[in-house]
Formats: structure tokens, C-alpha cells, sequence
């Protein structure tokens, strides 16, 4: 049995699933940890603490109250958030959470826990830095003409189809994320924005890439299509060009299908590392 009575939300973000009449509600477990603070025990210990907020924010009416709208059916999740204030963890992040022994959290039922760890918050804030230059550019156009892109799947639709304005838990860690626009000076003018978090080491991976484009008509006349990749292979932008051309060849492409694939821009990010100097940040707890 635990001690602790309570456990106190950071902060608690919300979003309308795309796929479900629920709103999911995150409550985030904020850490900042220095390079030799970030090992098995202190994640272990975080993540055990977060599923015991879970079990709490179930049944807690207050949390609740302070937390839940009405009128709504909530799913409540916990969310990870592992930063390295000093910028200089390089190891495998994934080896704390592989130690871990997943089916001893006391998890609520249907609910779940996902972990940023370093690597994972690095290349969300350079997506979040790349959107900020590019609106300050007038290459994107402002946030009322952009949403994140929700497929329609086969054995679900899209509900909320108007509204994902938000990134799901399940974007924020997937291998891309697709920002959906429309310019709002050009009549019947859209553009896409994917954000590529694998590195390209492969033709066989853009590939993979192009065809689940395709497949979700991403790939239309008229619509701009940008590919921006953080740490790409040094062979990314030729393994690039080679999928383009090899799709082609396998679909026999018409004329118009190869301009429009021709017309994808493939192009880098340019990184952003933020660091934090320990004497202050030990100098602001005195």
C-alpha cells in the first residue's frame, strides 16, 4: 500500500478522439532531469507514479469536477514527460522502458501510458520550432486554416472530421505527422506538411511512405506536398528521388500522377537544441 493520498496534475490537456464520440483527457507527469539523473529506477518510479494518478483521476470526483466537461464521454490517459534540461543524453532512451515490467503498472482498465523520453521531446519541439518559422515565412498560413490529417479507415470513420486541431497521442509517436492546410489567398488551394521522424536510410522506406500517400489521396492535382525530415540519412534525398522514379515505373504513371509526384518537396529541417544551465536551475529551487 502507498502513502500518498494524492497525486497532483501538472497540467491536463484534452482532445475530441477522431475516431470516437469521447473527449481523451491527458494528465501529464512533467520531469526534468539532468543527463545522470535519467535512469531505470527514476523512470520506473515516475511511470509507477503516473498509473497511481490514473487509478486516482478514475475514481476521483474532485479531479473530476476540476478536469471533466459535461456532457461528454472521457477517456483518461497519462502522459510521461521525460526532458533533459542539459541537452546531453545520448543514450537508448527505450532500454528504461524495456527493463520495465509492463504488466506489473497498475494501469485502469482502458486506459494507457505513453513516455517522451529525450529523443522524442527534441524532435517534437524542432516540429513545433519548423511550423512557428514557417507561419513567420507566410509559407504556412495561420492555425484556422490547419489541421492535423485523420484518414478514413476502413472500419472507422472519422468523426470529429472538422475539428482535429489537435495531434493525438498516437501522431505525437507515430513515424510521421501530417499538417493539413488551406491557403486562405488562393481559392480552393491546400498543401500538406509531412513531418518525417525516420531518417530515410532506405528507398524501400519512402516507398512505404509515397504509398500510403497515394492510397489516402494525399497526392492530388493542385495540392502542395512538402516532406521535411530532422535527421535524415545522407543518402535520404537520393533514396528520395529513387522511390519516386521506381513508383512511377510500377504504376505506369499517367502524365498528371507524375507531376504530382515529381512536384513533392523533399527538404530538411533545420535543428533547434534548447538547453538550461544547472547553476540556475539550482539557484531557482533555493
Amino acid at each position: 500500500m502507498h502513502s500518498s493520498k494524492t497525486h497532483p496534475s501538472d497540467v491536463v490537456f484534452y482532445y475530441d478522439e477522431p475516431y470516437s464520440p469521447e473527449r481523451a483527457y491527458i494528465n501529464c507527469d512533467l520531469k526534468s532531469y539532468g543527463t545522470g539523473s535519467i535512469n531505470t529506477n527514476s523512470v520506473k518510479s515516475a511511470i509507477e507514479s503516473l498509473a497511481r494518478a490514473l487509478t486516482c483521476a478514475e475514481k476521483s470526483e474532485e479531479w473530476r469536477t476540476n478536469y471533466i466537461h459535461n456532457h461528454v464521454s472521457a477517456k483518461i490517459y497519462g502522459l510521461l514527460f521525460v526532458y533533459n534540461h542539459d541537452g546531453e543524453y545520448d543514450k537508448d532512451f527505450n532500454k528504461h522502458l524495456d527493463a520495465i515490467q509492463h504488466e506489473k503498472l497498475n494501469i485502469p482498465k482502458k486506459s494507457k501510458i505513453v513516455v517522451l523520453g529525450p529523443k522524442e521531446i527534441f524532435w517534437l519541439n524542432n516540429v513545433r520550432n519548423e511550423i512557428v518559422q514557417m507561419r513567420g515565412t507566410k509559407e504556412l498560413p495561420d492555425s484556422e486554416y490547419c489541421k492535423y490529417f485523420y484518414p478514413h479507415l476502413t472500419l472507422k470513420k472519422k468523426i470529429h472530421f472538422d475539428q482535429a486541431k489537435a495531434a493525438t497521442l498516437e501522431m505525437l509517436t507515430a513515424p510521421w505527422i501530417i499538417l493539413s492546410y488551406n491557403n486562405p489567398k488562393i481559392q480552393n488551394h491546400k498543401g500538406f506538411i509531412i513531418f518525417y521522424k525516420r531518417r530515410g536510410d532506405s528507398t524501400e522506406e519512402f516507398l512505404y511512405l509515397i504509398d500510403y500517400l497515394m492510397y489516402y489521396q494525399i497526392l492530388d492535382e493542385g495540392t502542395d506536398i512538402q516532406i521535411k525530415s530532422l535527421d535524415p540519412h545522407p543518402s535520404s534525398a537520393a533514396h528520395f528521388n529513387k522511390a519516386i522514379d521506381q513508383y512511377i515505373d510500377e504504376i505506369h504513371g499517367t502524365e498528371e500522377t507524375i507531376k504530382i509526384l515529381t512536384s513533392i518537396k523533399y527538404s530538411q529541417i533545420n535543428q533547434v537544441q534548447t538547453k538550461f544551465s544547472a547553476i540556475e536551475i539550482g539557484m531557482e529551487n533555493v
